[in-house]
């Protein structure tokens, strides 16, 4: 365990960011991996993942419940020098994964090809989406897990364990990717396939790993299966903390599904251009996002010994690095987008259409990192519901005015990345708006001592 409520917090953000950061592109760099070999496939197949990748937004989803339930209640358990309830709450979060586990495997497999077929009517492109994820689809269960221990030990302020993992598991896959998808020295090529293959075999090999270092080297929590009964009020605070978290990943998959759907008239080329895109965006904001998701730890275990100063200072810190990289993001965007996709296709069309999307997507960096910080100290503070209202305000603003567009008749696409721009920079202002007035009533409270700060929240 490490304690945040003690020593410089911009050197606690960074601290705990570069892990949190490595760990994050691991697991874009599983798509990107994929993305080099899958390239020489053809556009379908390019098409085929990015939608598959798509799907992944409902399992992130369901796994933000248990991550940010998990890591605030144990947060707030760690700043009260609670460690038998922070126990409890890892044991308990440790036995909803299971479940979910499960349910995603089950439901995954019934839902994939109907979804797929929602959001394009290319066959070859479905065909190969769905492929994928035939094979991918135990990587996506086994996240639960996962989730359920990082968050364990990040609440904590213990990330490295779980960098060291990724890191691992990560170059398990990038050495099966072209033995499974190209054949190499086994002259067996099983395409798209082997890319879903190579994932589900290299998580399994992260989640092995996982459990023996907690049953070898954890000591503040660990697993317990004596804790392993159904603690409904547990469940009920980890699920009012989690659920709305949850809910802004699954409108991030309702926004992506739309923007599928009303780019599918401009061919498999923009698809493959927008996910393409996508994909690059998510690893070039990866700093700066690992600098938001350190924030909730640090924020949370000083909101759990009642120290409101050291809350607000976490936000001015993170907010301030956050929007300085990505200010320094987009200015490289701006600057020449060309070369960022070159590794991955040659195809003149698809890179027109990614280049397009990058440089004007790239305006809403910033106020994306201020929807992140935000969102972080929503966590910390133990109240997500203004983050999950704010990201619906986004969808609706978006989505509304798409509709009209694409029932006129007259959609350009560079008309869907502008009111994507738009919709965040409305999103970060609520944001700010709707974080001073949770916190003047949360933090408030926080002037006589630890116990009577944790009755009042």
């Amino acid at each position: 365990m490490k304690d945040l409520t003690q020593h410089s917090i911009p050197k606690h953000l960074l601290t705990l960011s570069v892990p949190i950061a490595v760990g994050m592109l691991v697991q874009t760099m599983y798509f990107l991996v994929d993305l080099y070999f899958i390239g020489a496939l053809g556009d379908a197949a390019i098409a085929g993942l990015s939608m598959a990748g798509n799907f992944m937004f409902i399992v992130l989803a369901l796994t933000q419940v248990l991550n940010v339930g998990t890591a605030t209640l144990i947060a707030h358990a760690v700043g009260r020098k609670q460690q038998s309830q922070a126990n409890l709450v890892f044991n308990q979060s440790l036995m909803l994964s299971g479940f979910c586990f499960l349910a995603v495997l089950l439901l995954g497999y019934a839902l994939a090809k109907p979804y797929l077929r929602l959001v394009s009517d290319d066959p070859a492109a479905i065909d190969a989406a769905f492929t994928y994820l035939l094979f991918f689809m135990p990587c996506l269960a086994i996240q639960f897990p996962i989730t359920a221990i990082g968050a364990a030990l990040r609440g904590t302020g213990i990330v490295k364990p779980t960098m060291l993992v990724q890191l691992s598991s990560l170059g398990l896959n990038i050495a099966l990717s072209p033995v499974l998808i190209s054949g190499w020295g086994t002259g067996l090529a099983l395409g798209i396939a082997g890319a879903g293959l190579a994932s589900s075999v290299s998580v399994l090999a992260a989640l092995a790993m996982l459990y023996w270092y907690f049953s070898k080297l954890e000591r503040y929590v660990s697993v317990d299966r004596s804790l392993w009964k159904a603690d409904t009020g547990l469940w009920r605070d980890l699920l009012k903390i989690g659920l709305p978290s949850g809910g802004e990943y699954l409108i991030t998959f309702a926004f992506m599904a739309m923007v599928y759907w009303a780019i599918q008239g401009f061919g498999t080329d923009a698809q493959a251009g927008f996910g393409l895109g996508v994909r690059i965006v998510q690893a070039l904001i990866l700093p700066a996002l690992a600098i938001a998701m350190a924030a909730p730890a640090i924020a949370g275990q000083n909101f759990g010994a009642g120290q409101q100063q050291r809350v607000k200072q976490t936000f001015y810190w993170t907010v301030l690095l956050t929007s300085t990289l990505m200010l320094l993001l987009s200015i490289l965007c701006l600057w020449g987008p060309h070369w960022l996709f070159s590794p991955f296709t040659s195809d003149v069309e698809v890179l027109a259409y990614a280049s397009g999307f990058i440089a004007i997507t790239c305006w809403n960096f910033v106020p994306t990192g201020v929807v992140a910080t935000c969102s972080g100290m929503f966590q910390a503070l133990g109240y997500t519901l203004p983050a999950l209202l704010a990201s619906f305000v986004r969808l609706s603003l978006f989505g509304l005015p798409l509709l009209v567009i694409v029932n006129w008749g007259h959609l350009a696409i560079e008309q869907v990345w502008y009111l994507s721009v738009t919709s965040v920079f409305i999103q970060a202002l609520l944001c700010l708006w709707l974080l001073n007035k949770t916190a003047r009533t949360r933090l408030i409270v926080k002037t006589t001592s630890p116990v009577d700060a944790t009755a009042a929240a």
